[in-house]
């Protein structure tokens, strides 16, 4: 039996505990367990983020190993080689998946009932490995996907608009990484088309500027890695927002990635696409409508994957 208030995260380095952080400011926990092979780094981080306790909620930090996984609900690994300047992510592939040969059958060990939410890079194909190497339900294995691409498109959209980014609703989906896309169709304001309420804003350039957008959405990665190392409070932020989902039951839409069964013609293998998410993980992946390049761009983003996810043989 889980204990839905209980989870921890796997790997410490800056999105480890930027994570620990955001998902302690959450108030949802009761438990949170951090575990790293520096076990020294592990106690670190969980007696700063204990000291912080005083001014949020009462919760127990604490650094472990993987017997103290048993009754989690949530899972998130974040364990992984970091991104380099000039290095894609899909470049990381092969380091960390070989961590994560050594991680997973550590986490079934104990714990075949919690939710794995992976966020290590590339995204994508490492929650394809997690969720063969551990055998789980695909619903169960949860990759952060593109939920922190669309959170970008989402602030350079209100920023453009001059309006509150919580009013925009549009979606990245594919891959987490240079092959994904914004599904421009969809888009809007409040239930107002986007093009239409561009040109109620005054802003008439659609094409060139969605280009624009998107490219720095995009690229904004790369752009943060030259400036100062490594991107995390992002990502920090997006992981809470899904673990709150989880926790809380909520039934929210999000772009995690999962592993289709057939979307858009795509067939065993996880790729971001809004999904239902609350306490068993992904409940319904949702088949939106896309423009018929749209839908090329993904299958183009599908082949890319694809293509590494089948050389891995796991």
């Amino acid at each position: 039996m889980v204990n839905i208030q209980k989870a921890a995260v796997i790997g410490c380095g800056f999105v480890g505990s930027s994570t620990a952080f955001a998902m302690m400011q959450t108030g949802v926990f009761s438990e949170l367990v951090l575990i790293d092979v520096n076990r020294d780094k592990a106690e670190g981080e969980a007696m700063d983020l204990s000291h912080g306790l005083p001014f949020t909620r009462p919760m127990k930090i604490h650094a472990g190993d993987y017997p103290d996984l048993k009754d989690c609900a949530l899972i998130v690994i974040t364990a992984g080689a970091n991104q380099k300047p000039d290095e894609t992510r899909l470049d990381l592939v092969h380091k960390n998946v070989a961590i994560f040969k050594a991680i997973i059958p550590e986490i079934v060990r104990y714990n075949r009932e919690a939710i794995l939410l992976v966020v290590s890079n590339p995204v994508d194909i490492l929650t394809y490995a997690a969720q063969k190497l551990s055998g789980l339900p695909k619903n169960q294995v949860i990759g952060s996907g593109t939920v922190l691409d669309t959170a970008r498109l989402k602030y350079l959209l209100g920023e453009h608009l001059g309006i509150d980014s919580r009013s925009v609703h549009a979606f990245i989906i594919g891959e987490h990484g240079d092959s994904e896309l914004a599904v421009w169709s969809g888009a809007n304001v409040s239930g107002v088309d986007l093009d239409h309420f561009c040109e109620l804003c005054g802003h008439t350039r659609h094409r060139e500027n969605m280009e624009r957008i998107y490219q720095d959405v995009r690229d904004s990665a790369y752009e943060i890695i030259e400036k100062k190392g490594a991107t995390y409070y992002g990502i920090a932020a997006a992981v809470a927002r899904i673990a709150q989902c989880i926790v809380r039951d909520e039934h929210s839409v999000l772009p995690v990635s999962t592993n289709l069964h057939g979307l858009y013609g795509v067939k065993d293998l996880c790729m971001s696409v809004p999904a239902v998410v609350g306490r068993h993980g992904v409940e319904k992946v949702l088949e939106i409508e896309l423009s018929a390049e749209e839908r090329e761009e993904f299958l183009r983003s599908a082949v890319t994957l694809g293509e590494i996810a089948q050389s891995l043989k796991l």
